[in-house]
């Protein structure tokens, strides 16, 4: 399916991080939480990108979600580095042929391998290069930002992309535009919400979801293919799209086995959408308490403690090692409750996030709203005879 824009979002963002909306502090840096698979690096690359583009900005991007075997840090000192070797065009080709292994750029001899690096230029001079070279503004785009905080490399990178915006922004002047998104809120909270913290004092702004305008937007297309379902049933469609934790990928798809010829359904097909909905919710839920009873009664004592706490989980402190007593039926030492944690982190798919700082996040945060309307209902923990 065509992509559905958000263009108005997009060129409002980008008015805000080239310092033209009156109190907005996105000059000194945009942080958009949303979460996974609702369309947030689909927008960032399609929309954001695109408009940041056509206002003469050089945007560089980066999923740190991407490659997960390479340290977060590389990642980002990579994507400038090719950024700045387009740039340099015509310069980097013949220095390469000549077998040089630097250029020279705005006084500055640059290694585009080592940038970053312990024996390389810095990421300030290297933005600074890609700037002026460029006679623009630069915007650096970091799409699952919070990962850059599971490597002491990674986290450096960030704690010189402060300073680097610190160095080449003025007020009123931003030549640095930074953009970090993250897909669970209590991991990007870890960039902002500590005196240590690499960008302490900025705001985690939740990123809006699709809703009714999308919406309109399907319920348009179905109907120039399929005029006989016309008029559609919006509000029952955006019902279930919410069911579907508004993500735009699972509520295509299910359209598309609603909406196939060889379909057996009675009924309009806004209610056979709202059916699959529901189903999918019930998947992954029982697939989530699928997960938690197959742990050992420590490993579900720590992911229940984490569930609970949420940002103010402490592992090892004593009211916590009582709660695992209280609630696995045994006592643990420090060294099996972190036992029990690299367990949960080395699951397929992971239940744990780790920060090189030695913080633990549950990894899905879907899990949290699981957790949440269980405990709301009186279903929580859960039981082997709930499998159902």
């Amino acid at each position: 399916m065509k992509h559905y824009a958000r263009l108005e979002f997009a060129q409002g963002l980008a008015d805000a991080l080239m310092g033209k909306v009156l109190f907005s502090d996105a000059s000194n840096g945009l942080f958009l939480a949303a979460p996974r698979r609702t369309g947030k690096s689909t927008f960032l690359q399609a929309d954001l990108l695109p408009e940041l583009t056509s206002r003469g900005v050089v945007v560089v991007y980066v999923d740190l979600w991407a490659n997960q075997k390479n340290d977060p840090g590389d990642l980002i000192a990579d994507a400038i580095a090719q950024a700045l070797r387009k740039r340099l065009g015509v310069v980097a080709k013949t220095a390469k042929a000549a077998g040089l292994d630097s250029v020279q750029i705005c006084g500055l001899k640059i290694d585009l391998s080592k940038i970053g690096r312990h024996d390389g230029i810095t990421l300030t001079d290297a933005l600074r290069a890609l700037h002026e070279t460029a006679k623009a503004p630069v915007a650096l785009i970091i799409d699952e930002a919070q990962h850059s905080l599971t490597s002491e490399a990674g986290e450096n990178t960030m704690i010189a992309l402060k300073s680097a915006r610190d160095q080449l922004n003025r007020p009123g002047d931003p030549k640095l535009l930074l953009v970090m998104s993250g897909s669970d809120r209590d991991k990007l909270l870890r960039l902002v919400n500590t005196n240590a913290s690499p960008f302490y004092g900025s705001k985690i702004e939740r990123m809006p979801e699709l809703g009714a305008d999308f919406i309109a937007h399907i319920a348009e297309r179905i109907v120039q293919q399929r005029p006989e379902l016309g008029p559609i049933d919006q509000a029952a469609l955006l019902q279930a799209f919410e069911l579907f934790g508004s993500r735009p990928q699972f509520f295509i798809d299910a359209l598309g086995k609603v909406l196939h010829p060889l379909a057996a359904q009675d009924g309009r097909f806004e209610k056979a959408m709202h059916t699959q909905a529901l189903d999918s919710q019930k998947t992954d839920e029982v697939q989530m308490q699928s997960d938690y009873l197959a742990l050992k009664p420590l490993e579900q004592a720590v992911l229940w403690r984490m569930l609970e706490r949420g940002p103010r989980f402490r592992p090892y402190d004593a009211e916590a090692l009582r709660f695992y007593k209280n609630t696995a039926g045994h006592s643990a030492t420090p060294a099996q409750v972190q036992k029990a944690l690299e367990t949960l982190r080395n699951q397929q798919p992971s239940l744990v996030w780790k920060s090189a700082r030695g913080e633990y996040v549950i990894d899905d945060a879907n899990m949290h709203r699981w957790y949440t309307q269980r405990a709301a209902a009186g279903t929580w923990p859960p039981a082997e005879t709930q499998l159902d």
